[in-house]
């Protein structure tokens, strides 16, 4: 039996290298079952003791962007969020379009008045008789979680709005909820915390059938910072035009006309942009 080679996460922790857990994450990029086992085998071959997860990842990155653009695309999603920094307005502007898709009305950063004091928030979403208050938690760093300390203070601002709501004839039949989307994991804790009070969390992979994963691969809402032809400045560019999705790159090529692009380099974008959102 071969000795098991231990690798080192984003978060520091030490685990021994899971092939089939690499396998499953390419399938989930629809790589060919044929490139999938090319790209594991490499991988294998390039394993040393404490090797990082980052490192692998590049590995299988690399090939998989050769071979398949849009399947490198959806391999780097995690990632691509992340490029969304440093701010953290652009996540929200992309939660804001996920929940768009999912028939509500939005207003992205809005300062309202609670019964105590005045809130700004980062998504109000309004559906039929549902009201959202959404908080939007951006980190940069796949090493950072969210602690129970975030879903108790979003759970008090929520309570302070709603009491405000509630004193409104039109507001008074409508349902309220409090949620938190972050672009990372939850603690325990902090999930513990949010089934017990009510109040919803969405994480890249909780709840299972129903995360910020799942609801991205189910809408084709792909950000645009997965397109592996842009540079790290273009992507700057178009996210500072309030560009997040390659959606609307797609509806409206002309979104790229004033980004100084040579017509070649615009078409491939084109192109691996209209394979992510009809695939």
């Amino acid at each position: 039996m071969e000795k098991a080679i231990n690798i080192i996460k984003y978060s520091g922790e030490v685990q021994a290298f899971n092939i089939e857990k690499l396998k499953r994450s390419l399938r989930h990029s629809k790589a060919s079952e044929k490139l999938v086992q090319e790209i594991a085998q490499e991988v294998q071959e390039q394993l040393t003791e404490g090797m990082t997860t980052k490192r692998i990842y590049e590995i299988a990155y690399k090939m998989l962007k050769r071979k398949s653009k849009s399947g490198s695309a959806r391999y780097k999603l995690k990632k691509a969020i992340m490029e969304f920094g440093p701010t953290g307005y652009p996540f929200e502007k992309y939660i804001g379009k996920i929940l768009e898709y999912e028939g509500f009305n939005t207003d992205v950063g809005v300062v309202m008045q609670g019964h105590c004091v005045t809130h700004e928030v980062d998504v109000a979403a309004l559906k039929a008789n549902e009201h959202y208050l959404v908080e939007c938690k951006f980190h940069s760093d796949q090493g950072r979680n969210c602690n129970v300390k975030i879903p108790l203070y979003i759970q008090s601002r929520f309570k302070d709005l709603e009491t405000q709501w509630l004193k409104q004839n039109d507001h008074s039949l409508k349902f309220h909820k409090g949620w938190v989307y972050t672009n990372t994991r939850f603690s325990t804790d902090a999930i513990q915390f949010g089934e017990c009070s009510g109040l919803g969390l969405v994480s890249w992979d909780y709840p299972e059938k129903n995360s910020l994963k799942s609801k991205i691969d189910g809408s084709r809402l792909y950000p645009i910072t997965a397109l592996p032809s842009l540079s790290k400045q273009e992507k700057q560019k178009i996210l500072n035009k309030g560009i997040v999705l390659c959606r609307e790159v797609c509806d409206n090529p002309k979104l790229l006309d004033d980004l100084g692009m040579a017509s070649s380099k615009k078409k491939n974008i084109l192109k691996e942009a209209n394979e992510l959102c009809n695939h």
